[in-house]
């Protein structure tokens, strides 16, 4: 048996690292390491509570709305606040239009430049995938950067500017929005489905939506050849069996996505054991075992501790170990879907589990799905009506924030004593997905999706298809570690 130390990873935000055991050419173990700690939530212990708004959205570039979105939650329920229906369906507007831009950028930018690499250059696809998605020369991010960009002028009516917006607050939106703008808006959206609809999938959003099974997908796949990206992707992907590589625990959790103060567009719940459970959230835990942080017993989040312990023997993570129940899940836009119930991606799983392919197949649906949803909340959203209610002075109380980023579950644990912060943790999506061992010496999600990859030991860039499934996650590190 060999060792391989892989990292740090290209086109990943923040910093990774992935230790491979490597025996008879396959992927024997694997340990992933988050080796950048930032210490967020220590910062936030003193602080006003007013404050995490201005300090969370800092914790990343990419996801600084979805931080927003949970701190907001969170302080809305400690401060008993409900927002009025204009600034829920701001902030579902706002939450989703970084969420689906996510989903553009990992696609086009993050994920398909991996096949133009020089080793699949004996592939018949190469050629057409090299010049379409090769970085930096290939002829899609020219085209998809300003698509991104032209999308992103929705954060500018909803919130005033992005990343880092302050406009999410815990009584709704502090960014009205006046008729003139949702016609601006409308416009803007209209313009994203266009361009997804001509040119990623070569068909209508309802089309892409309505796929129902797996083999609904190929025979959709052969009907638009390659006139589209996803098509494209799609044939490369059944080539390179995407569909049996990366599968995780086949448990999969979602916080439960855009809801309207009764009903969400994505439910929230647990695919385990072949059946949808509801979610207990109380059932929460965060093992330390294996990384750099002090603490013998695994805590509830709303307990829970942030102690760096940098020379602690037996670790190998900034990254704790969530856990559910004392089990692994892997949450993200498959997840979502898995719960929600999609014919498409149960299917999918039902015949490989997770994979590689499934996580991708998600994240395209959730852009049919939910643009026609976001013009839908635009339209109910009523000009001169309330946006927010005023937040008041918090002395004490407790307050949770679950929501849906893009790559997955992402949650906010507020302790307010004495008019200020007395602690504050945070369960991000990557660390769920990323995490180390826990006591019972369980791997994370990822560090079971890569067991059983070739791994071939004379290359000396990472195995292809260790960054296929490293990326089939959409991992974002300084998140992971806050």
């Amino acid at each position: 048996m060999t060792r391989r130390i892989i990292g740090p990873f290209n086109r990943v935000e923040g910093d990774l690292e992935v230790t491979l055991d490597i025996e008879s050419g396959r992927v024997a173990a694997a340990y992933v390491n988050s080796p950048m700690y930032r210490g967020f939530e220590q910062i936030l212990q003193g602080k006003h509570p007013l404050d995490a708004l201005v300090y969370v959205p800092r914790i990343c570039g990419i996801c600084s709305v979805a931080q927003s979105a949970a701190s907001a939650q969170a302080l809305a329920q400690a401060m008993g606040l409900q927002a009025p229906q204009n600034g829920r369906l701001a902030a579902n507007l706002t939450l989703a239009a970084e969420n689906l831009a996510d989903h553009l950028s990992h696609f086009y930018l993050f994920f398909m430049p991996d096949f133009a690499r020089d080793g699949y250059a004996d592939r018949l696809w190469f050629a057409a995938a090299q010049a379409r998605f090769k970085a930096v020369t290939g002829t899609a991010a020219a085209e998809v950067l300003p698509v991104r960009a032209k999308f992103m002028n929705v954060m500018g009516y909803l919130a005033g500017k992005w990343p880092h917006t302050l406009s999410l607050q815990p009584g709704g939106s502090a960014r009205a929005l006046e008729e003139a703008e949702k016609l601006r808006l409308k416009i803007l959206l209209t313009e994203f489905r266009v361009f997804l609809e001509r040119i990623l999938f070569g068909d209508s959003l309802q089309a892409v939506a309505a796929l129902d099974s797996e083999a609904a997908l190929w025979a959709w796949m052969e009907s638009r050849s390659h006139r589209a990206d996803f098509a494209h992707f799609l044939s490369i992907a059944r080539d390179l069996e995407l569909q049996q590589m990366g599968r995780a625990t086949d448990r999969f959790m979602s916080y439960g996505a855009y809801s309207d103060g009764e009903t969400a567009l994505f439910q929230s719940g647990l695919w385990a054991d072949g059946k949808l459970q509801v979610l207990d959230v109380s059932a929460i835990r965060e093992d330390v075992t294996s990384s750099w942080m002090a603490g013998d017993n695994a805590l509830a989040p709303d307990e829970g501790e942030t102690l760096p312990q940098p020379d602690k023997q037996g670790a190998y993570s900034w990254c704790k170990a969530p856990r559910l129940s004392g089990q692994v899940v892997e949450t993200g836009a498959l997840a979502r879907q898995m719960v929600a119930g999609h014919p498409l991606v149960r299917d999918m799983v039902a015949h490989h589990g997770g994979s590689v392919l499934a996580r991708v197949v998600a994240r395209m649906l959730e852009l049919a799905l939910v643009i026609p949803a976001m013009e839908n909340w635009l339209k109910q959203i009523q000009p001169g009506a309330p946006f927010c209610v005023q937040a008041h002075e918090l002395e004490e109380g407790r307050g949770v924030g679950l929501i849906e980023a893009a790559r997955g579950g992402l949650g906010h644990w507020l302790d307010v004593r004495g008019g200020n912060i007395h602690n504050y943790q945070i369960i991000a999506p990557t660390t769920w997905n990323f995490s180390p061992r826990d006591a019972a010496g369980e791997p994370g999600a990822l560090e079971q999706a890569l067991v059983g990859l070739v791994a071939d030991e004379g290359r000396n860039t990472a195995p292809l298809a260790v960054q296929h499934v490293v990326r089939s996650f959409d991992p974002c590190m300084v998140c992971t570690v806050h």
